[in-house]
């Protein structure tokens, strides 16, 4: 059974956070799907992993590719990820479903703490998988660095 582990992301953009859960994901052996909701984005969000620092290379691709089922990070703005992950990462207010979290090992969900209207959709996510009965952590990184705040 997984868990859903919420990043308020104050102190640095998504394009600096995101690379550093997807190591780390990484190094715990996971498969990931990064989960948008908008095709642009996930292709800036390609071009920015390919940008990266070379000594810190994430192998990834955007969906629809002929290679998905072999991708480690596939970025996609659907539900099904061809890669078969381990992980999700929901990003700009993508939909997670409770049985996703308890079937995946971990679901991040990141959102924007700058913009008031991703706030209260990451709330009211928060509330719904935690009343369906996921287990939840509320990360904040307010203080300069992540600190746990909440856990359900």
């Amino acid at each position: 059974m997984g868990a859903v582990y919420f990043y308020h992301l104050t102190q640095r953009p998504l394009e600096h956070t995101l690379p550093a859960l997807l190591d780390k994901a990484r190094q715990a052996g996971w498969r990931i799907a990064v989960r948008g909701t908008d095709l642009a984005r996930m292709d800036w969000l390609d071009e920015k992993l390919w940008l990266g620092p070379e000594d810190g290379f994430l192998p990834h691709g955007l969906a629809g590719g002929p290679h998905d089922a072999d991708q480690p990070i596939l970025l996609t703005t659907g539900p099904q990820a061809g890669n078969d992950p381990a992980c999700v990462m929901a990003v700009d207010g993508a939909a997670v479903a409770p049985d996703e979290v308890n079937a995946l090992e971990r679901v991040c969900i990141l959102f924007d703490g700058n913009d008031e209207q991703a706030v209260q959709h990451a709330r009211g996510q928060w509330k719904a998988l935690t009343d369906a009965g996921c287990s939840a952590q509320y990360w904040s990184e307010a203080s300069g660095r992540w600190e746990k705040k909440a856990e359900a």
